[in-house]
């Protein structure tokens, strides 16, 4: 079987203050997959973005800004390694302050997230995290 689309959906329902009225949320995100090895990788990867918008959206109001702790994927210690999806950067720099806000943001958000052009994700160790790439940043 070869996966040429995939269609990934989520939502939510919610209900404003003390109305009677509820509210429903959905997104859905379709993408064609060229190389069929990237299915779970992107799976999580949109997954993960739609976890983001549903996270930050409040019924009748515009999503709020983010006040998570802010950290710089610079000052961590990259390894390049090999995976079942091809390669990745993973890192376990528990040294280092800006890698403890990253790990806390990821396991805020489901242990997965994109920023700034890649894929972030957490290993089921909980000190362990992977990064790639994402499609549209590799031009």
């Amino acid at each position: 079987m070869k996966v040429q689309r995939l269609l990934v959906g989520k939502g939510k329902t919610m209900r404003p203050g003390d109305a009677e009225e509820w509210v429903k949320e959905y997104y859905e995100i379709e993408v064609l997959i060229e190389d069929p090895a990237e299915l779970e990788v992107t799976k999580a990867n949109l997954t993960g973005l739609i976890d983001g918008w549903l996270s930050h959206s409040k019924p009748g109001r515009a999503p709020a800004q983010s006040r998570e702790p802010t950290w710089d994927s610079a000052k961590i210690k990259w390894v390049e390694a090999q995976g079942s999806s091809g390669p990745y950067e993973r890192a376990e720099d528990v040294n280092s302050q800006d890698f403890k806000v990253m790990v806390k943001g990821l396991a805020a958000h489901k242990g997965r997230f994109s920023k700034d052009g890649f894929f972030y994700w957490l290993f089921t160790n909980g000190s362990t995290v992977g990064r790639k790439k994402t499609k549209t940043s590799l031009g």
